[in-house]
């Protein structure tokens, strides 16, 4: 097996090559932490505490009120809640009750949100105050028929006029006054009221839904994709069996990433949840929010995204906050440039190590050892009972080491497929195999390397060009914070290489210095042709970069030069 799995040569020796996985809700694993450690501390949200016996008993009773709402096995709940307390309750109450969780993200339009509600046929959302007008606008064109309504406030000692800083400004101090009714009804006379005799459902681990996360929609339309208790489960076994060096029950983690996202999800919060852990809840990515809470709350664990780690490193103050509490860190959902990896664990003297996954495979396939063999600019190994090739694109025919291919994964996390879209299945699901649509490579020792998105490659003159190898060398510029590098139409290139570059304040950065550096460190083809400079780049709430949105203010742009 080894010969065929190179990359099990270099596992850990107390990572095993396979887990035995729990066919069991994923729920159960709150219930076996609430009665192994029930007065242990699960959370702390913005010096709010509940142990994992009072986040069992309010999702029971969540359970119990969405069932006597008339919830029946595989309904959908919609979830529109940022990092807190009600977060975690909702997403285990709605599984415990059968129902299927829809993560919603809070920055949504209504014409979004709308898109999502349809596509799901969510029957009830569990939202903010602040964002029940949002939801209330979108009520009539949906299936929703209940909307449980609750407070920043309803957890924290704070005076009512709460300021949400993680939605959009011109709703700053705004709180909705919310009036029960039928169909609308308020998350603290729920706790209050309802009791926790929820009805038990059965659940079949391996086909019952728990989850329809929806993709980002960078390449068209948001999809649903399905995923089972069973995906779940065994994902977060995964991560547990990967951090081997984690203590049941001892570790602290930091919350920062949204548990709305799949990676902040399985990492975070059902890791912990699992293994006992307590979670520092962060509703928003804020560098120096972060610093103090690490400092304040020590914790062991931070799964994060490369953008996270960037911001830390560029605030001013960061050397007088101790991070030594931090054990390790796997970075996911871009690329991590070797020069951040390389200065946050000088900084934090914990392991910083690139793992690689996507919503489809619930989400983590691959990481570099934590404690092992790390090989910089590669996404690691295939985690425990997780297959992966490079095949000839759209296919499952495998390529030599070296060559450059489509990334194929096989695993117990691979989605059943997308929600009500059986074409989109077909394309990427073939014989167990999920096809990423991420252009990539594979080393003799099974190491596995991102070159870049099969949408996000340029073709330049007849080129094929990958973005992420030039922005690791522009990382590399010590006058450089941030960088993306996009293809834009050329009438005689057919595209040309744009790179939009965030420089550090104060430096002299302009487009003869960087193209005379490119020039020495990339062929002539790969170089840049186009430096736009800006204070910041435009990403999505998990930090990833809009390039799709840079790509069409390009096109945007020439045509008014075109214009003009």
């Amino acid at each position: 097996m080894s010969n065929q799995k190179p990359w099990f040569n270099h596992y850990p020796e107390d990572i095993p090559h396979t887990l035995e996985y729990d066919k069991k809700p994923l729920y159960q694993f709150l219930i076996e932490s609430a009665n192994r450690i029930p007065e242990k501390k699960a959370l702390n949200f913005m010096g709010k505490e509940m142990t994992f016996a009072e986040i069992l008993q309010e999702a029971k009773k969540l359970a119990n009120y969405l069932q006597s709402l008339g919830l029946e096995k595989g309904d959908r709940v919609a979830s529109m809640l940022p990092n807190t307390p009600q977060a975690v309750i909702t997403y285990y109450d709605a599984l415990m009750a059968g129902g299927i969780v829809v993560q919603v993200k809070l920055l949504y339009t209504e014409r979004e949100l709308a898109y999502q509600m349809q596509d799901s046929g969510a029957k009830f959302i569990v939202c903010l105050d602040i964002l029940l007008p949002r939801v209330s606008k979108v009520k009539e064109e949906t299936d929703l028929e209940h909307v449980i309504v609750t407070r920043i406030a309803d957890y924290l000692p704070f005076p009512k006029n709460v300021i949400y800083p993680f939605i959009q400004k011109r709703e700053y101090n705004l709180v909705v006054k919310v009036e029960e009714s039928d169909d609308t009804h308020v998350w603290k006379n729920v706790i209050a009221n309802s009791s926790e005799n929820y009805k038990e459902v059965e659940i079949d681990a391996e086909n019952d839904l728990a989850l329809l996360q929806y993709t980002g929609g960078t390449t068209g339309k948001p999809k649903g994709v399905m995923l089972t208790h069973l995906n779940l489960v065994a994902n977060v076994q995964m991560a547990k069996a990967w951090i081997s060096k984690a203590e049941q029950d001892k570790e602290v983690v930091l919350g920062v990433l949204p548990f709305f996202h799949v990676y902040g999800m399985t990492t975070v919060m059902n890791l912990s949840i699992m293994d006992g852990a307590k979670m520092i809840l962060l509703p928003k990515f804020d560098a120096g929010q972060v610093l103090k809470t690490i400092q304040k709350h020590k914790p062991t664990l931070f799964p994060g995204a490369p953008t996270i780690y960037i911001g830390l490193l560029n605030h001013p103050d960061i050397e007088k906050y101790d991070l030594s509490s931090i054990k390790a860190c796997i970075s996911g959902s871009a690329s991590l440039p070797l020069e951040i990896q390389e200065q946050f664990e000088t900084i934090s003297k914990g392991k910083i190590v690139e793992g690689y996954g996507l919503t489809e495979s619930s989400p983590v396939t691959h990481a570099n050892p934590i404690w092992g063999r790390r090989v910089h600019g590669s996404i690691g190994v295939p985690w425990p009972n997780t297959d992966a090739k490079i095949v000839k694109e759209g296919t499952l025919e495998e390529l030599p080491i070296g060559e450059i291919g489509e990334i194929a994964v096989k695993g117990p996390q691979v989605m059943k497929g997308y929600w009500n879209n059986q074409e989109a299945t077909d394309e990427v699901l073939k014989d167990g195999w999920l096809l990423t649509g991420d252009m990539g490579k594979m080393d003799e020792d099974g190491y596995f390397y991102v070159v870049d998105r099969k949408k996000d490659m340029i073709i330049a003159g007849g080129f094929n060009i990958y973005p992420r190898e030039i922005e690791e060398v522009l990382y590399e510029h010590p006058d450089i914070v941030e960088a993306a590098v996009i293809g834009v139409p050329d009438e005689y290139r057919g595209e040309t290489v744009k790179a939009v570059i965030v420089p550090k304040p104060g430096s002299n950065l302009d487009e003869k210095v960087l193209d005379e550096y490119c020039r020495e460190q990339l062929a002539a083809y790969k170089v840049p042709r186009i430096y736009e400079f800006r204070e910041e780049l435009p990403k999505t709430i998990i930090g990833k970069v809009l390039k799709r949105q840079l790509i069409e203010e390009s096109v945007e742009e020439t045509k008014k030069e075109a214009t003009s």
